[in-house]
């Protein structure tokens, strides 16, 4: 495990060389990137065509026991861009996506974006007023609704019954099924022309292509804009010079389409690369590594639960029998990394650091581990108060960088080299931006994100600041207490936050934990005994609250806001709660009326 890792020269100069026979596709990369001027007439859709022209038989596109080459998948997305714009879609507007991972989604997609209007991206879980708050921020003028997302519309203000305004489009497999209010995709295009939009020429590098929401844990989703030319560097910086990918390569997408890692990062590549996209309706653990070996994956995405829920199952003779030898995507822990690789037989891991509304990102171009990447572009570590989770500044107001291997909040420097293109809310935006930080007038991005300086221009994401809190005057951050429940051999998951105790200043720690299905019953004992010879007195957990699963978002992130919420009481929690007794050293049952002294402070913690 390597939590504090420090990046050397050596290791880049290796990874450097080991780069060399890749020297084509990591030098048009560079290409890309430096070519992707904010008014030059650069586009998603203009890069589709090309690599139309350039392999026009490539698989572009795998499904199920489906492929579209190049050539039929910018056939069917110039029908479909010619449906929209019958339908009045033009620069600028809004065509918003509600489904689950198919063909039709993605391809839906980029008829919005050739017509230079925006696709939002919406998450099909959200319901009520979280869905009706995402429809209004981006206000669409034509809604594609896969079928197991008609109910969710129902009741809304944007359902077909009660917005006709809308045109509401249905992805679904039978065209007699389509509802009452939608029109049917595939009957829609059937006799639309398949020629390239001429609009698609005129779109400029800085134009919106997408609306991708925010995850919303402390408030309302915020709808991040991405514009055409930030989305082709992603895609040439992942997809060529870090992962060297070519039109051999076919790209493995078990995230959802409106997740950053799938849509800008996965198809970013493969288009960026010419290579193809294996799309599956949902991720599967169980079916994970027969759809890579179905489609023939020689690259996957992932993000960091993905990882430790493969890592979870039983060890196979199958773990290393697939073509894969690059994995593209974040927030794989150090303390698992090493052993990912070597269980799976992964080559390369390309881990980066980014997010939907930043305006740079990191990559692991010199293939260093347990490590999110490198970033030629300005940026800072600096101090923050973990109380406040704001940044520290001194009696002249300006802030003060870490030392190489310190911990601190991670700032972007915005420029016209790195913009940021912010939020569709313009007061959201501004609350991200921090000014005159280290002189007078400049401007940089707050990511939130507590991040380790390696040197030579490299980090390590420790953890989202709002998930590090202080107990007995010290910092806690949750994913190391979380790496150290690794080494308990009962538990499979743990999900570590602070929790507020009365009359005790700061968060006391608690961890919601699920056991592996081999055993019968929790043992406090073994629990305490591994947590205290590991980690430090103030970051072992207080509290241990026992679960039979985890809820997660679509994007695998644990509900972390609802857990601090419900806290360590037992009346509470349908779960059974445990409390740490530091005189037996062992977690024993929390009683409602060992709460009750907790609250009155008749218990010294």
């Amino acid at each position: 495990m390597n939590t504090n890792k420090q990046v050397s020269l050596s290791e880049i100069t290796t990874g450097m060389l080991r780069a060399v026979p890749d020297a084509p596709a990591f030098f048009s990369g560079v290409r890309s990137m430096l070519s992707a001027g904010p008014e030059k007439k650069m586009s998603i859709g203009l890069l589709l065509e090309k690599q139309a022209r350039r392999h026009p038989a490539s698989p572009a596109l795998k499904f199920e026991d489906k492929t579209w080459s190049y050539a039929s998948f910018n056939g069917w997305v110039n029908r479909i861009a010619a449906l929209f714009e019958k339908m009045g879609v033009g620069e600028g507007d809004v065509v918003a996506i509600m489904s689950e991972n198919r063909p039709e989604m993605l391809a839906c997609t980029a008829a919005a974006v050739k017509l230079g209007a925006i696709a939002g991206m919406l998450n099909y879980n959200q319901r009520d007023e979280v869905l009706t708050h995402s429809l209004g921020l981006i206000n669409p003028k034509v809604l594609v609704v896969g079928d197991e997302s008609v109910e969710a519309l129902e009741n809304s203000p944007f359902g077909p019954m009660q917005n006709q305004a809308i045109r509401h489009i249905w992805l679904g497999a039978d065209p007699s099924q389509c509802p009452l209010g939608y029109e049917d995709l595939e009957t829609l295009t059937e006799l639309m022309p398949s020629v390239n939009p001429i609009t698609t020429k005129q779109i400029q590098s800085k134009q919106p292509c997408f609306y991708i929401f925010t995850s919303g844990t402390t408030g309302m989703p915020k709808a991040s804009v991405m514009s055409h030319g930030r989305w082709l560097k992603g895609g040439a910086g992942m997809g060529l010079l870090t992962a060297r990918m070519t039109y051999e390569d076919t790209i493995y997408v078990p995230l959802p389409l409106y997740h950053n890692n799938a849509l800008t990062v996965s198809w970013g590549s493969a288009l960026a690369s010419g290579a193809c996209v294996a799309l599956t309706k949902k991720f599967s653990v169980s079916r994970f590594w027969d759809e890579v070996r179905q489609h023939e994956a020689t690259v996957f995405c992932y993000i960091g639960e993905l990882c430790r829920y493969l890592l979870n199952r039983e060890v196979s003779e199958q773990d290393r029998q697939h073509n894969v030898r690059v994995v593209i995507g974040n927030g794989l822990r150090p303390e698992i990394w090493m052993e990912f690789k070597e269980r799976f037989g992964i080559e390369r891991i390309c881990e980066f650091y980014g997010a939907s509304e930043c305006n740079l990102a990191f990559v692991n171009s010199f293939d260093v581990d347990c490590t999110a990447g490198f970033c030629p572009l300005p940026f800072a570590v600096v101090e923050c108060d973990p109380e406040t989770e704001q940044p520290k500044r001194d009696s002249n107001g300006k802030m003060h960088r870490v030392e190489t291997g310190g911990v601190g909040l991670l700032i972007t420097k915005i420029n016209k080299l790195a913009p940021f293109d912010g939020y569709t809310d313009a007061s959201a935006s501004e609350k991200k931006l921090l000014r005159d930080v280290f002189k007078s007038g400049d401007c940089w991005f707050n990511t939130g994100d507590l991040v380790r300086d390696q040197g030579f221009k490299h980090i390590q994401f420790v953890d989202r600041l709002g998930d590090t809190f202080r107990w007995k005057g010290e910092n806690v951050a949750t994913t190391e207490v979380e790496a150290a429940f690794k080494h308990v051999d009962q538990i499979e998951q743990a999900v570590v936050y602070g929790v507020q105790v009365p009359n005790a200043d700061g968060r006391a720690g608690m961890a919601a934990i699920t056991l592996h299905g081999s055993v019968d019953e929790f043992d406090g004992k073994a629990l305490a005994e591994v947590l205290s010879s590991s980690l430090p007195a103030y970051a072992v957990p207080l509290f241990v609250r026992v679960r039979d699963e985890h809820e997660i978002t679509g994007t695998f992130k644990n509900r972390k806001v609802e857990l601090k919420k419900e806290g360590f009481d037992p009346a509470r929690s349908a779960d059974p709660v445990f409390m740490l007794d530091q005189n037996l050293g062992e977690y024993t049952a929390l009683s409602q009326e060992r709460f009750q002294e907790l609250e009155a402070g008749k218990i010294r913690l």
